[in-house]
């Protein structure tokens, strides 16, 4: 309960500080570059240096390409088809219904909902799992649905210098050796930032704009991510894990996060509808902080 608090007080201390007029209107840029460059790589080092691989925990890393690649790109693309939404507006439901945020709301939400023991598959699901996604399908789509395009330099260049991706990497290479006490106590104090100014940085992006004529592309968008892919991760996941509760919990849990941040941005920067994009991260935000209790407690009953 603790954590839930402090969850909300610090998305809510967000806000207030964006609509306070206090800080400079790219102060998130700052939050989210200590994230990105500090807290991100800590928690990296620190927990996938102990990571006990198995075939199981290769899984959860699927996840994110699973309902990106084989739910959301088919599911939107109907949709859209169906209900004739532009190819802005089908790339921006791409980007944000199929890119859940793992890292910055997922992170702190695992482990307030299944401890310490859930952030390890976590990263591992983030990094190579939503990151990947973002960087090649997720850049690709992008690309796809503006006028712009990209490289496969390009996005291998983004991947291979993403500081908790680097950091990945080194924390596999440093496995067989041990870390000395005073290390792991600066990457756990390093490591304990992300939750407060992950969630501060969420509050302060999180804007409201016109939403006229968004409702239906909107409620298909939020009523995916937050509902009908964990639910179908749920039912395929349940047999390939149920017997690692665990690692089961974690990845459904992972899958019901809110769109992803990142993936917003880059459809505002695309002009993939950023006011949808606007909608989807605002909306998705704070109504997912609900919707996640409820897959908790649904979870908790299998």
């Amino acid at each position: 309960m603790n954590q839930i608090i402090l969850l909300i007080v610090c998305f809510l201390a967000g806000m207030l500080l964006n609509r306070s007029g206090k800080l400079p209107h790219n102060s998130h840029q700052a939050l989210n570059g200590f994230i990105i460059y500090i807290s991100l790589p800590a928690l990296a080092l620190l927990y996938i240096h102990n990571i006990k691989f198995s075939s199981s925990i290769i899984l959860p890393v699927f996840m994110p390409w699973i309902v990106f690649l084989v739910l959301a790109v088919l599911m939107i693309f109907i949709f859209s088809k169906v209900f004739k939404f532009s190819k802005a507006t089908t790339g921006c439901l791409m980007l944000t219904a199929g890119l859940g945020n793992t890292s910055f709301l997922g992170l702190p939400l695992i482990e307030t909902y299944i401890g310490k023991e859930g952030l390890a598959p976590s990263i591992l699901l983030d990094q190579l799992g939503t990151f990947l996604v973002l960087s090649t399908l997720g850049i690709y789509a992008a690309a796809h649905y503006s006028s712009g395009s990209t490289s496969f330099k390009v996005m291998l260049k983004r991947v291979a210098t993403f500081p908790p991706f680097i950091a990945l990497v080194i924390a596999m290479l440093l496995r067989p050796v041990a870390y000395p006490e005073w290390f792991t106590f600066m990457l756990e104090r390093l490591g304990s930032t992300l939750t407060p100014i992950a969630l501060v940085s969420v509050g302060f992006q999180t804007k409201f704009s016109e939403w006229k004529g968004k409702g239906l592309p909107l409620g298909f968008g939020l009523g995916y991510k937050l509902i009908a892919a964990p639910l179908l991760v749920m039912i395929l996941y349940y047999f390939l894990l149920r017997d690692e509760k665990t690692l089961f919990h974690t990845v459904v849990l992972e899958s019901a996060m809110a769109p992803m941040i990142t993936g917003g941005i880059v459809a505002m920067e695309y002009d993939l509808d950023p006011e949808l994009a606007v909608w989807m991260l605002g909306a998705g935000i704070p109504v997912s902080f609900v919707t996640i209790r409820l897959w908790h407690e649904i979870l908790s009953l299998i």
